[in-house]
């Protein structure tokens, strides 16, 4: 009971200063609310910043060559984020069903990326892309899909994709595309 009293008297004192000092809890609360616009700011500086870095880097074909096939997905995903894409998401990884990412483009198609990050002497084969022709439409409710590699397609399957419609991009095209002096694949 004794604790209990001399808490309501220590809030009634503490509310008494208050009320008699209230210019000093207004400049609390002013210094309080710059110091997290600065925050804020300050933090959406060092976003854009890391932002154009990363845009920057994706703009050369060799820094795609140097990148993990994890790293190489996302890189695929900030490609088509900046060419206007949105519910871009990244979804390779064991059992992904052929799709690395998948993205509606600024038309309103879904599109599904297959992406293969290989070495110059490894090419992309039918199996491939017969996988992402298997899967597109009917399990990942795609109208467009693209196979994009830093390397190329074998002659077979360049004509398949030819054929079935599937977007094959290779490291000349990806290239392009990264620059922006190309056409992205849903283009």
């Amino acid at each position: 009971m004794l604790g209990g009293t001399a808490v309501i008297a220590l809030a009634v004192v503490a509310v008494r200063w208050l009320g008699q000092h209230l210019w000093l809890v207004a400049a609390l609360v002013l210094v309080a609310a710059g110091v997290a616009a600065a925050v804020l700011h300050l933090r959406a500086r060092v976003r854009q910043g890391e932002s154009a870095a990363r845009a920057e880097q994706l703009r050369h074909i060799d820094s795609f060559l140097r990148m993990s096939p994890k790293a190489f997905e996302h890189a695929l995903a900030d490609l088509c984020r900046r060419d206007g894409c949105t519910n871009v998401t990244v979804v390779g990884g064991p059992g992904d069903l052929a799709a690395d990412v998948l993205a509606t483009t600024p038309t309103g198609q879904r599109l599904l990326i297959q992406a293969k990050r290989y070495g110059p002497r490894t090419f992309v084969g039918s199996q491939d892309v017969q996988q992402v022709n298997g899967t597109y439409r009917d399990v990942h409710r795609c109208q467009l899909a693209a196979v994009v590699t830093t390397s190329s397609f074998t002659k077979a399957a360049a004509a398949f994709c030819a054929q079935v419609g599937i977007r094959a991009v290779d490291r000349r095209a990806l290239a392009h595309w990264a620059e922006g002096t190309g056409r992205p694949p849903w283009a």
